[in-house]
């Protein structure tokens, strides 16, 4: 008698299923120790704000995955909800990068500075004065933003931020809507079949990854040369390998499960990638030890923290000069530097106060530049629509006018026609 195909493959998972969580487990506990750790660095030398919290931010990209993953391997019924959290800081990871990108090169209003003078030296100098803003404006245009990205100037600071923060308001959206089909038990997680919204979420957040990893490439090759103390190429690698490849790993799990190469267990799909998960968590965990140090914010400067105080030292000395004998007093200054690390609680309320800030500002900055060209859109039709209906109102008030022209030469034509029968 045959055997069932899946209860083969349940008795499979069952007996892989112990030891994928103790190996899995111990990749998490190296990956929490170093990333953590790390992090605590971070916070005890927190020296530098503008940039270091938002380096806390990517670090803590590791603990997330790596805790959700191993709760998801451990408690498969919470796959899901594990999912959407992973995905939702995913998504305030990859922003928090390109704030941080920003925060090297000195902030937003050097960044514009730094992206008008690129503009300026790639278009050239005119001719006559007046053309330069002309000329500038011209070659602002979307193309530019594929070949010629430097002659944006300050518009791409915008396309970059629009690009990062479209992305976190979508995927947060998608995470959600997907728990929402799931209740309605129409989601289908990993099944490519058009009448489960797993596919068309897919499509929507594989877009909406792709440009904003795009723009923050093109924003990165404009800027790579002022970056260079930072080694950015060390971290662009370690971060988008983590970004990316979790993400396409994923879809490529689903794609095997649906063409029969995995087993149709939903148990299987999301374990496995899971325990993938889990080990790429403390590589990355090690990788950024080495790409996001905290030796250089070790030292805090002198005119922001601390004082600088000198310390005298006298110490008597005998000189021989032949059969004499005087006494000297050698003195001596040294310069000493009193300063004291920040205290990790200023830190993490600076990130959280600070950080939350900043998020908000973009988030709503963002949405409005969406909604304007809609509300440009709407205003243009009820233009139209105003001067459609003002139009039919003066042609009513023509025909009324003359309606009214008719009556009365008509009254009059009867008035005068009934005189003459009276006289008659």
């Amino acid at each position: 008698m045959a055997s069932n195909p899946s209860s083969a493959h349940a008795d499979t998972y069952q007996r892989l299923h112990q030891p994928a969580l103790i190996t899995a487990g111990c990749f998490v506990v190296v990956a929490l120790i170093l990333s953590i750790f790390l992090i605590l660095q971070h916070l005890r030398y927190y020296t530098n704000p503008a940039e270091q919290k938002w380096i806390v931010a990517v670090l803590f990209m590791v603990p997330v995955y790596a805790t959700e993953s191993i709760i998801s391997l451990w408690f498969p019924k919470a796959s899901l909800a594990c999912d959407i959290l992973r995905n939702c800081y995913e998504a305030f990871a990859l922003y928090s990068f390109g704030s941080y990108l920003i925060a090297c090169l000195g902030g937003e209003s050097r960044v514009v500075e730094l992206l008008e003078n690129k503009s300026r030296k790639q278009l050239g100098e005119p001719l006559l004065e007046g053309e330069d803003e002309n000329r500038i404006v011209q070659e602002r245009s979307f193309s530019n933003f594929f070949f010629r990205p430097c002659t944006l100037g300050k518009d791409l600071l915008a396309i970059e931020k629009f690009g990062l923060v479209q992305y976190m308001i979508l995927k947060t959206v998608c995470a959600f809507l997907a728990l929402l089909l799931e209740l309605f038990g129409v989601y289908g997680d990993g099944e490519f079949k058009w009448n489960y919204g797993y596919p068309y979420i897919a499509v929507v957040l594989n877009f909406s990854q792709m440009w904003a990893l795009y723009c923050l490439v093109k924003f990165y090759n404009v800027t790579h040369e002022r970056l260079q103390s930072i080694k950015p190429l060390a971290k662009f690698i370690s971060f988008k390998a983590i970004v990316f490849a979790t993400w396409w790993q994923g879809v490529g799990i689903a794609l095997l499960h649906t063409i029969g190469v995995l087993p149709k267990e939903g148990k299987v799909q999301t374990g496995l990638q899971d325990f993938l998960i889990c080990i790429e968590m403390a590589i990355a965990a090690v990788a950024h030890v080495y790409v996001f140090p905290v030796e250089p914010y070790r030292f805090h400067p002198v005119s922001e923290y601390g004082k600088v105080t000198t310390e005298t030292t006298k110490e008597a000395l005998k000189l021989e000069e032949g059969d004499k004998e005087k006494s000297a007093v050698l003195e001596k200054k040294k310069a000493k530097v009193e300063a004291t690390g920040t205290s990790v609680t200023e830190s993490v309320q600076d990130i959280v106060v600070e950080g939350c800030q900043h998020v908000v500002q973009d988030v709503v900055l963002t949405i409005n530049q969406a909604i304007g060209p809609v509300e440009k859109g709407v205003t243009k039709i009820q233009e139209t629509f105003y001067h459609k209906s003002e139009a039919e109102d003066s042609d009513d008030q023509e025909e009324k006018v003359e309606q009214h022209v008719e009556e009365n030469h008509s009254e009059s034509e009867t008035h005068v026609n009934s005189g003459r029968d009276v006289d008659t």
